[in-house]
This record gives C-alpha cells, sequence and structure tokens, in this order.
C-alpha cells in the first residue's frame, strides 16, 4: 500500500497488509465491530513500537494498539475510515525477568495472561490475575481496560498488580518506569494513568508485576439461595469468620443455570433448582482438609441461619473444575441462543440487592419478556447484568431495546452510586453513555490529560472520551 514501503524498513517485525491477512484484527471478539485499517504492524522490541509510532506521528496516521484482541468493548477495533494502523503487541511476549525476593515478575505486553500465570507457577509463586480469556487476553491488554476478573475480591484488579510499566508515548518517546517498588511518592503516578487508558494515553510494551505465595490448598463450594440478600448476609459471615480464606464469591442466577446445562454438553446440575446461586473459594497455605473445614464451618452456620438453601463442597479438584466451568461457560452458553445485550456494572457492594430489586422491577414493567442473565462477582460489586432475547422473539426486535435499555438501567446504577463499566473498558460501546452521565468538570479534565499527551489524536481516537478536545 501507498507510503507503507519506509515503514516496512525502518522496523523489525511483521507488517500485513493483504486484506486476508489483516481480517483477524479488524473484527471484535464480539463479532459486533469490523473496521479498515491500512495495515497491521507487529514490531519485535518497544524499540520497533516506538519506531512505528513515531512514523504515525509525522505523518498524523492514527494507531489502534491491540494486544489479545478479546476485549468486550470495541476498544481494539479500528474504525471504517481505512486510515489507522493497528499496531499489534502479539510479538512482543517474552518474561524478561522473575525476582522472587522481591516477589515480581517483569514481561512484555504481548504475554499470555495464563503464560505469566505458568511462569510464577514455575517458581512456586502465583499471579491471582484470572480471566475466561485468559489463554489469549494479553498482560498489555489487561492493564490497558485494568481488568478484574475472578481474584479481585482478595488481589485487587490489575492495577494493583503492577508496580510498574514501559510505555511508548504519542510522539514516540520510551518511558522506562520499570521498577519493581511498592512505594514511590517521587511525584504523579504516571503508572496509574496509564493503566485503564485503554490505549488512549500511551501503548503499553511491558510491566513489572506483582507475585503472590501460591496457596497450598483450596476448597470450592456451591451454594443454592433464594435471593441476593442472602448472598450479601452469608458473605458478611464469611468475612466475619474467615476473612482471610476468602478468595472468590461469584453469583449466577437460575437462567445463567438453565443456559449452561443447556448449552454446555458437559455441564450437569450441581444443586436442585432454587433462584440463585453462589460459588465460594476458599485458599490458604495449610492443608485441604483444614481449609475445606473452614468453608464447611461457614456453610453449616449459613444452614442453620436459613441464609442458604443447600449447598455442595467439592471433593476432588476435577469437581471442583466442573463448579468453575458453570461460572465460566455462561458468556459462551448466553452467545449461543443469539444477540445479547450486556451490562458491566458495579454498586457499593451493600447496594445489590436494591439496584436488582429497583433494575429487574423497572425492566419488568417495561419489558416484560426480557430475559435476565444475571451474574457476576458480588463480593466486590461488579454484576454482568445481561439480556438474552425471549424464546420466539425476533432479533430485530431485541436488539431495537438496547438503548432505551441501556438508558434505564444505567441511570439505576447511577442512582446507587455505582459506575457503568466496572472491568471491560469503555471503548466505543460505552464512549458516549459515559459522557451522558459523567460531570462537565470530570470530562474537562480527562479531555486535558489526553490533549496533554496525545495533542495529535492519533492514539485510538474515538475511544473512551472521543475527540482530544
Amino acid at each position: 500500500m501507498t507510503g507503507l514501503s519506509d515503514l516496512r524498513s525502518a522496523f523489525a517485525g511483521k507488517l500485513l497488509a493483504d486484506q486476508a491477512d489483516m481480517a483477524p484484527f479488524l473484527t471484535d471478539w464480539r463479532n459486533l465491530w469490523t473496521g479498515r485499517a491500512r495495515a497491521v504492524v507487529q514490531p519485535d522490541s518497544t524499540a520497533d513500537v516506538a519506531t512505528v509510532v513515531r512514523w504515525c506521528a509525522e505523518r498524523r496516521v492514527p494507531i489502534v494498539p491491540q494486544g489479545g484482541n478479546t476485549g468486550m468493548s470495541g476498544g481494539a477495533t479500528p474504525d471504517g475510515t481505512g486510515e489507522a494502523i493497528v499496531l499489534s503487541l502479539a510479538r512482543l511476549n517474552r518474561v524478561r525477568e522473575i525476582d522472587t525476593v522481591n516477589d515480581s515478575i517483569t514481561v512484555e505486553a504481548g504475554c499470555i495472561l495464563q503464560s505469566v500465570q505458568d511462569a510464577a507457577d514455575r517458581v512456586d509463586r502465583y499471579f491471582p490475575l484470572s480471566l475466561a480469556a485468559e489463554g489469549s487476553c494479553t498482560i498489555g491488554g489487561n492493564l490497558a481496560c485494568n481488568a478484574g476478573g475472578t481474584g479481585v475480591l482478595r488481589y485487587g484488579m490489575a492495577r494493583e498488580l503492577c508496580l510498574g510499566l514501559e510505555v511508548v508515548t504519542a510522539d514516540g518517546e520510551i518511558w522506562d518506569g520499570v521498577r519493581g517498588l511498592r512505594k514511590d511518592n517521587s511525584g504523579y503516578d504516571l503508572r496509574d494513568l496509564f493503566i485503564g487508558s485503554e490505549g488512549t494515553l500511551g501503548i503499553i510494551t511491558a510491566a513489572v508485576l506483582k507475585l503472590h505465595p501460591r496457596p497450598l490448598a483450596r476448597a470450592t463450594a456451591f451454594v443454592a439461595l433464594e435471593n441476593p440478600a442472602s448472598a450479601l448476609a452469608l458473605l458478611g459471615l464469611v468475612r466475619q469468620r474467615h476473612q482471610g480464606e476468602l478468595s472468590a464469591f461469584e453469583i449466577l442466577s437460575e437462567v445463567c443455570m438453565s443456559l449452561v446445562v443447556e448449552h454446555q454438553p458437559a455441564a450437569r446440575r450441581l444443586l436442585g433448582i432454587a433462584p440463585w446461586y453462589l460459588l465460594i473459594e476458599f485458599s490458604g497455605f495449610s492443608d485441604d482438609e483444614s481449609v475445606r473445614a473452614q468453608l464447611e464451618d461457614v456453610l453449616a452456620g449459613a444452614l442453620e441461619a436459613g441464609m442458604v438453601l443447600d449447598a455442595a463442597i467439592a471433593e476432588s479438584l476435577s469437581q471442583s473444575a466442573a463448579f468453575w466451568a458453570i461460572r465460566e461457560n455462561i458468556s459462551e452458553a448466553q452467545g449461543a441462543i443469539g444477540k445479547t445485550i450486556k451490562h458491566d456494572i458495579a454498586v457499593p457492594v451493600s447496594a445489590i440487592a436494591r439496584f436488582l430489586d429497583d433494575a429487574d422491577a423497572a425492566v419488568a414493567a417495561r419489558w416484560p419478556d426480557a430475559r435476565r442473565v444475571t451474574f457476576g462477582h458480588i463480593g466486590d460489586g461488579n454484576l454482568h447484568y445481561n439480556f438474552s432475547p425471549a424464546p420466539e422473539q425476533d432479533a430485530a426486535a431485541f436488539l431495537a431495546m438496547q438503548d432505551d435499555l441501556n438508558t434505564l438501567v444505567h441511570d439505576i446504577v447511577m442512582r446507587h452510586g455505582g459506575t457503568i463499566s466496572a472491568e471491560h473498558g469503555l471503548g466505543v460501546l460505552r464512549r458516549d453513555e459515559a459522557a451522558r452521565l459523567k460531570s462537565p468538570v470530570e470530562l474537562r479534565l480527562q479531555k486535558a490529560i489526553k490533549h496533554a499527551l496525545d495533542p495529535l489524536n492519533i492514539l485510538n481516537p474515538g475511544k473512551v472520551i472521543g475527540g482530544a478536545s
């Protein structure tokens, strides 16, 4: 393509310009957005990333950074103009250093999350970020959208797991913030500025990540209960008795369970039919029997107090994996019945039951046949409040609900002190909705930061906050 020959000769790595070769990089994981691009580039090093960025800055060519392309909000997909370069970090996939005294690992942005987990495991350490897409998502993408996952309750989000960054700026300079420090009060925290910015302020090329002691024992339970209020009561009991062992506290509705059992051949019901279920995991540093006894203790107390209807504790690793498979296959099962309307919301933990009561009632009043597919990380307040078509509902009629449904749900979220994006990022999916809901002061500050760090507006333009001014 015109003008690309000098770029191709300027860096080490791959440049793809054929439409068939570029196609996998131009459509998002959910198949909701498809764009066009001048080329897809895959540099071999941070220096090569900087070279590509300088080439683009000189020509004012937009850049769309991309990791594993597993995002949920269209944040890594180019627009339809065909002007952008997609900058894939896939070839920056090296583990640079593991420091078991500092409990840290330094990796490049293209490292697959599961590869980082495995590298930690090989030195008897634990990297706790865990997502359904961990076999294909990358660390750079995880940090760019401040990924959450199932370990947030105990270990925090991606931001809390990162000590330092290496970033290529919008003018092609390299900021070397690769430092394994847990304390650094020497100025503005640039690390936290780039984490969660979705590639709009700089391109993350490497990171220093925290490692943790590897738990020696785990116990997993599947619990049936009447309502989310009971789940919150149980969460309080667990924290009172065994806060140190609690590592996961996930909720899912009977609709979720039915979808998984129907559309995942290996899935089986774990308990009798109930309105809601919890997946609870304890982990610790004693032995399996002790950790299991602690979980049994708290569940016995919950049954005696009438908080839960029934409970089962996994008897083996394979049974624990089967418990987790129910939770992890919800999105795939939901996709099997057609298009979905998704909400990645969070409210204070204390407001979860009230939010669900209000939102369920408001949705049912306007769309009585709407099928709610509700699940998520109740221990940290993050719910995936999703919808699927009712049986026999026309797909077009279902999708026609989307804008009004989003407005209704998000307004209720805000009334409960929440956010419309907990862990998936804004991308293009929630960009305009966020602008509607944020205060003018917040929007002005965010746009000022964008303009200061990317005055030409070439880094992932149109994502998160749209333009630069």
